[in-house]
């Protein structure tokens, strides 16, 4: 009974332990730590694309663009084929399926040329 209680008693306390020790947070590396692999070099930060709308096709549209699947990178063909090309990028709101949602989490990747 002994056993039980004493189970009992450390049980929480080795929980809280390792709780605490797994929420700790990790301690800043020195300056002195710092590798060259932890430093930012111009080849490792990633290179955003800009996707022309004139002249990009449907494949490299839904590739390249947040929310816009095959259906609606077709429709942005069609309707540059329809009416001619892109004036402004906020002329996508113009196709059925493309709203200002999409249109603003794509502004920074889209350019009209």
């Amino acid at each position: 009974m002994r056993n039980t209680v004493l189970s009992y008693l450390f049980l929480p306390l080795f929980a809280g332990l390792s709780f605490s020790l797994s929420a700790a947070p990790n301690p800043a590396p020195a300056p002195a730590e710092l590798t060259a692999s932890a430093v930012a070099t111009p080849a490792t930060v990633a290179h955003t694309t800009r996707v022309n709308l004139n002249a990009a096709d449907a494949p490299t549209l839904q590739k390249e663009l947040n929310g816009i699947g095959k259906a609606k990178a077709e429709a942005i063909v069609a309707y540059r084929d329809a009416h001619g090309p892109f004036t402004s990028v906020d002329e996508l709101l113009e196709i059925k399926g493309i709203g200002n949602a999409i249109l603003d989490r794509n502004r920074d990747k889209l350019t009209v040329e």
